[in-house]
């Protein structure tokens, strides 16, 4: 059937089912992603000549993983998949992608955003030396590359990603050296009640962490100044534990995160308004239950909009393609629309219990030496970032990046965004909201200077 131009923006979870529930209604939308397959991250495809099982590669989420995948084959057929594609602006109805040196411009009538969440990062003294990835870069190793980071690994932050892939390496056989979590075993407590709001995930958390000590994997809570060592590459990690004791383990390698962040860049450029969460400690953009923004024909889904997990991202990019379609006329699921709303409301309550249980380290990163670098991609200091806010005035983030060149860099503020507020308010004496937020400018990637304008 002919019908509006809607456009998917992403391929995990939430991009895969809204593009399934988009086929149902007899629409063919285009799909775009930037990796060669679809599942995002979390249900990234192994390459072709791999040939590892579903429960090797995804454990708990095998079923669920496969589950993805073959929905996706299945609507192949009838839809305009574009991958191995970067969507670098959004400017009115317009989608400004690059793929192969090829520039396109893409018209369309409805947007769904589903473009996931980046590791959240937190600076730490010696995380720029060579053998510090993030968490989710230590897990592309293992799925799409069938490699470790290193023999001999730690791994350091909180949230629930830091444990899954502590238990991946584990298994893969990798020596996993231990695993520091800078949340306190007693917020983590006192969060459990909380988190029965889905006991199935609980359960699978709670035996992870079983799991690491069946193998002997030391796991330290409430890890305090910690600081990644070594000459010329990573040789270990230091730290104070909760008590106050110095402690060390040797590593030839870090895998370093602190929870996740939406990337939610391009819903900024399409003129959605954000909120800042205050449990997150972290800007959001705004859209109602059903992923409705405020701004038309632009709607989001997962965790681009909240950190809620695969499940729930599922659900999500249902909603929004129902209420895309329901805009232009071409559906009404209001019935099954509040039944996928009611089951996203249990996910929500399980997201703000993890946040207690895994808060983000602002103590730490106020307490940043001057020294320690917290812009990789500019080199730029606490103590710069300090300078700008006291010498030279800067009581807004935009303001800092002005004067020091935070964010500036290839990430574009991706990493180093959160880390900065932080200490620009501390220095200002100002709540973390007062300060902002990064702006976000096109392109939201590196685009080859060799880019060459073609017709959509």
């Amino acid at each position: 059937m002919a019908g509006p131009r809607i456009v998917v923006v992403g391929a995990g979870p939430a991009g895969v089912r809204a593009a399934e529930r988009l086929v149902e209604s007899g629409l063919k939308p285009i799909v775009f992603d930037e990796a060669c397959s679809c599942g995002g991250q979390i249900y990234r495809r192994q390459p072709g000549s791999f040939t590892r099982s579903y429960a090797e590669l995804y454990g708990a989420d095998a079923d669920r993983a496969k589950s993805i995948h073959a929905a996706f084959d299945r609507i192949l057929p009838s839809v305009d998949y574009r991958p191995n594609t970067t969507v670098w602006n959004i400017s009115g109805n317009e989608l400004f992608t690059a793929a192969d040196r090829q520039g396109r411009v893409v018209e369309f009538d409805a947007a769904i955003l589903a473009t996931g969440a980046t590791d959240r990062m937190a600076p730490v003294r010696g995380w720029t030396l060579p053998g510090v990835y993030s968490l989710g870069g230590a897990q592309i190793a293992l799925k799409a590359q069938a490699c470790g980071i290193g023999s001999k690994i730690a791994l350091l932050g909180t949230g629930p990603l830091l444990y899954l892939v502590a238990c991946q390496y584990s298994k893969a056989g990798i020596d996993v050296q231990a695993v520091l979590d800078t949340a306190p075993l007693p917020a983590q407590l006192l969060a459990t009640r909380q988190l029965l709001a889905k006991p199935g995930l609980l359960m699978r958390g709670v035996h992870l962490r079983l799991r690491l000590m069946s193998k002997g994997i030391p796991v330290h809570n409430g890890v305090r100044s910690p600081e990644i060592v070594g000459p010329e590459r990573v040789t270990g990690v230091r730290w104070r534990g909760a008590d106050g004791t110095s402690e060390s383990v040797d590593a030839d390698a870090v895998a370093l995160g602190f929870h996740v962040r939406s990337e939610a860049q391009l819903a900024d450029l399409a003129g959605c308004p954000f909120s800042f969460d205050e449990q997150m400690r972290q800007w959001r953009p705004d859209c109602d239950a059903t992923g409705r923004t405020p701004r038309p024909g632009i709607y989001l889904a997962g965790d681009c909009i909240r950190i809620l997990g695969g499940h729930a991202a599922e659900i999500a990019g249902r909603l929004a393609a129902i209420s895309a379609m329901a805009d232009h006329g071409i559906v009404t699921a209001a019935r099954e629309a509040a039944v996928l709303t009611r089951r996203l409301r249990s996910y929500q309550r399980f997201q703000k219990a993890l946040t207690n249980a895994f808060p983000w380290p602002e103590a730490e990163i106020r307490k940043l030496p001057d020294d320690v670098i917290v812009c990789r991609c500019e080199a730029i200091t606490a103590g710069e970032l300090r300078k700008a806010a006291v010498v030279m005035g800067a009581a807004e983030l935009n303001r800092a990046k002005a004067f020091s060149r935070v964010g500036m860099g290839r990430c574009q503020g991706r990493y180093c965004a959160s880390a900065a507020a932080q200490i620009l308010s501390d220095a200002r004496n100002l709540p973390l909201e007062a300060v902002g937020r990064i702006r976000t400018q096109a392109p939201v990637k590196p685009l080859t200077i060799a880019l060459e304008r073609v017709e959509s």
